[in-house]
């Protein structure tokens, strides 16, 4: 199949763009959620604007309105979150060693059985256990750390960020009405309609699935302190914010609940089964309540593709690809099925015209 120029260039431009993005990845960061920041904002930018206010009037409200509930939120929930952090980490070593006394206790053999079996380093010492999971732990951090350097770090997007947000807001009509202006003619409707889907999909999960993972975020943290698990407040709110992957939060949080039920009850089914009777409640809710209304039916975004673009992204920029995922995953998805969906009817009109007709 011979290329034509304009596909030569689009995809000339595509790979340009992914290697300056894979070259400058650690001075994107502001940028890049100033362009999401804008997206997640013009929308009620342009409501305030048809209703007669100015426009840099209304973008200055609304992102000012945005930063400081954000910061209000941060300054009120960082006292607790961050001393329920610090006593996971003081009390991450005696649960290592506790762990590791009740699985090769004696007294349980079938289950000594299963750890020797399953998981041979269990027969390390408590202190191996601990000097391997401090030592994860920093690792993990120094990584997360070096992956960051790109915030240059709380700098950058407190002030950058607004800023660029500001500004393309500002613009943004123009800049619609520009980009829609570069395309040929004879392609601006199909152009048209895959922008509108994916603004679509993008949109609809974005927004729909931050305000779910909020809401089980909140209910799990409840539903946990409430019966009395340590640390509960700080899985919930982690189980919850992991839920912006599909099944992602309420399978870590399952897991990480049930290990501290373990090691806090002991073997007491009641409390196991209350751990699990949560999770599943909030994933319930969260599946069948509350996704089709606020994500709705229409937003096509499969659980193992999004996950899939979370990792790879992350790995190959940092915690600006972490950012660019779910756009850009969403909009390769509607690319895909477009692609798909010519390619099948070109197919169809071909076996339409091979074939003979009706009384032939």
């Amino acid at each position: 199949m011979k290329l034509t120029q304009p596909t030569i260039f689009w995809v000339a431009t595509i790979a340009v763009l992914f290697a300056a993005a894979a070259l400058l990845r650690d001075v994107m960061l502001p940028f890049v959620a100033g362009m999401l920041l804008a997206y997640l904002l013009y929308r009620p930018i342009n409501r305030l604007e048809r209703i007669g206010m100015n426009r840099a009037l209304a973008a200055l409200f609304i992102i000012a309105t945005f930063i400081v509930g954000a910061i209000v939120l941060i300054v009120v929930a960082t006292p607790f979150i961050g001393a329920e952090i610090a006593a996971f980490i003081d009390d991450l070593p005696a649960y290592a060693r506790r762990l590791h006394a009740f699985a090769t206790d004696p007294a349980r053999p079938w289950l000594r059985k299963i750890v020797d079996d399953g998981f041979g380093a269990a027969q390390q010492s408590s202190d191996d256990v601990a000097s391997l999971a401090a030592g994860w732990l920093t690792e993990s951090l120094r990584s997360l750390w070096s992956g960051g350097k790109a915030l240059l770090s709380a700098f950058s997007l407190m002030v950058v960020t607004p800023i660029v947000a500001f500004y393309l807001v500002l613009d943004w009509n123009r800049i619609i009405a520009t980009a829609d202006a570069w395309i040929p003619a004879e392609h601006r409707s199909n152009v048209r309609q895959l922008a509108r889907e994916i603004d679509e999909t993008v949109g609809g999960f974005l927004r729909g699935q931050s305000t779910i993972c909020l809401i089980l975020a909140a209910f799990y943290a409840v539903a946990l302190k409430a019966l009395g698990l340590h640390h509960g407040l700080l899985i919930g709110l982690v189980a919850g914010l992991l839920s912006f992957v599909p099944y992602l939060g309420s399978l870590a949080g399952l897991l990480v609940s049930l290990v501290i039920t373990v090691e806090q009850f002991g073997l007491a089914w009641p409390s196991m089964a209350t751990v699990v009777g949560i999770f599943f409640v909030g994933q319930s809710v969260g599946d069948y309540v509350l996704a089709p209304r606020l994500v709705g039916r229409k937003v096509h975004l499969n659980p193992v593709w999004l996950m899939f673009a979370l990792f790879a992204f992350a790995y190959l920029f940092g915690f600006f690809g972490l950012l660019v995922a779910v756009p850009l995953a969403a909009a390769i998805g509607v690319l895909v099925r477009f692609a798909l969906s010519r390619y099948r009817a070109a197919a169809q009109r071909t076996d339409d015209a091979r074939s003979p007709g009706i009384g032939s």
